[in-house]
């Protein structure tokens, strides 16, 4: 397996591809993300038709137990951001 790519590569790859200035092109990958992470955070869903969507998921508090000792343990609400591909982004890597 290769290295993943990275913020620095994804913009070189931008920028040449749209023939733009990798700074140019920088702050058009910032923006992209900063939209996304701005709907997220108010909870609205976000679709790429072909690309998939980004949607949060709230997780209710719980009670666990420690594996190691038996003791129960609060497990507190949490959110987090899921990602489903789309059709067309499967039929890519697949």
């Amino acid at each position: 397996m290769d290295k993943p790519l990275n913020k620095q590569e994804l913009v070189s790859i931008v920028a040449d591809e749209v023939d733009l200035p990798k700074a140019k092109a920088g702050e058009v990958v910032d923006a992209v993300f900063a939209a996304i992470e701005k709907s997220l955070k108010q909870k609205q869903e976000v679709r790429l038709v072909g690309f998939g969507s980004f949607v949060t998921a709230h997780r209710k508090a719980t009670k666990g137990r420690n594996p190691r000792t038996g003791e129960e343990i609060d497990i507190p609400a949490s959110t987090s951001v899921r990602f489903k591909p789309g059709k067309t982004l499967k039929d890519a890597v697949s």
